[in-house]
């Protein structure tokens, strides 16, 4: 007879700090609460299984040196702007992410952190590659 397997709760993470973050793009300022992702498990973890993002909410995925990073949707049920951020803060690169896609997506470059935002956020208020990001 078969062993019994365990039963894998498939739910959002929680209880992550949340702290203040804001995006300087073109003369405006963009508000956004997002909560941090530290660890290594918080980080594997990120944004699965969440059916929905507030427009003015995040995670950011911080990291102690500059490295090159790909990320990817496993799990992940809703669609988010990967923003890769440089050690300066400015945003190196905006990458549009599909759900549940394995595909690693690229930083492209060394970078310190990443943002997650609801898909298609950034385009909607002009966030772009040079902005800066603070938190």
């Amino acid at each position: 007879m078969p062993a019994p397997q365990a039963t894998v709760m498939k739910v959002p993470q929680n209880g992550l700090q949340e702290v203040p973050l804001t995006i300087a793009s073109g003369g405006k300022v963009h508000r956004f609460t997002v909560e941090v992702a530290r660890t290594d498990e918080q980080q594997t973890h990120g944004m699965m299984f969440r059916t929905a993002i507030a427009p003015d909410r995040g995670m950011v995925f911080p990291y102690d040196q500059p490295q090159m990073l790909a990320f990817w949707m496993k799990n992940t049920l809703i669609p988010l702007d990967m923003i890769f951020i440089r050690q300066d803060g400015t945003i190196a690169r905006i990458a549009t992410a599909v759900p549940l896609d394995l595909t690693g997506v690229p930083a492209g470059e060394p970078v310190v952190a990443v943002l997650e935002l609801a898909g298609g956020r950034a385009a909607e208020l002009g966030i772009k590659p040079g902005d800066t990001v603070r938190w």
